[in-house]
């Protein structure tokens, strides 16, 4: 990835790029179905280096990669009101022959 400057100017490492699996009921579903896997990944990454961490960091052909950047939403603790974090989901799609196994 040297020498691959993004729009931000940050080159990022593939762990740097992909946080975690997101593991829930729907993304079990979609990578059954449809062999997508969702992660948590950085609010600066684009679309081309989520691409390159994944086939990096599980040896996967990506097909391709669609992202969300989810909002914080309004949270109250007693009498104070704040907002949890914001934070960029990643749907990646692989290759017909390619799994990648979180359990």
């Amino acid at each position: 990835m040297a020498g691959n400057l993004g729009k931000t100017g940050v080159v990022l490492d593939p762990y740097q790029v992909v946080f975690r699996p997101l593991v829930t009921e729907k993304g079990t579903h979609i990578s059954e179905r449809h062999n997508a896997y969702a992660f948590e990944v950085s609010s600066v990454a684009t679309k081309t280096d989520i691409k390159r961490a994944v086939e990096e960091l599980w040896g996967v052909r990506v097909v391709a990669v669609r992202t969300q950047n989810r909002i914080g939403k309004p949270r109250r603790h007693k009498m104070a009101y704040g907002r949890t974090k914001a934070w960029k989901k990643a749907i990646v799609k692989l290759h017909e022959e390619d799994r990648i196994a979180f359990f």
